[in-house]
């Protein structure tokens, strides 16, 4: 018997990302840190996905936006917690090129 669901290290929180083909196998999942959720690009992406998916209950976040769209979005955040002592809101600065793309 093999065990599907993704084992997640306390503190964080399962994410299914990609945009979904007929197919339905352009997507992923990712461990993040609980954290993000308070980080203000990622709060833009969760309101996003709250207006294409709703709520959704059931398995892990769905993220309304492609694979590599997600790994900038964590590469900017993991940036950002780097330099945070000295660019408390470096996201002001961060470019707003980064789209999300809905279904």
């Amino acid at each position: 018997m093999e065990d599907k669901k993704m084992k997640v290290k306390k503190g964080y929180l399962a994410v299914q990302v990609g945009l979904e083909d007929e197919d339905g196998d352009e997507s992923q999942r990712f461990a993040i840190p609980i954290s993000y959720l308070y980080h203000p690009l990622f709060k833009r992406l969760l309101e996003k996905a709250h207006e294409v998916y709703g709520y959704h209950t059931t398995g892990p976040l769905r993220l309304p936006c492609s694979v590599d769209d997600f790994l900038h979005l964590r590469w900017m955040i993991e940036k950002e917690s780097n330099h945070h002592n000295h660019h408390h809101h470096g996201y002001h600065h961060l470019p707003h090129a980064l789209s999300f793309h809905s279904c």
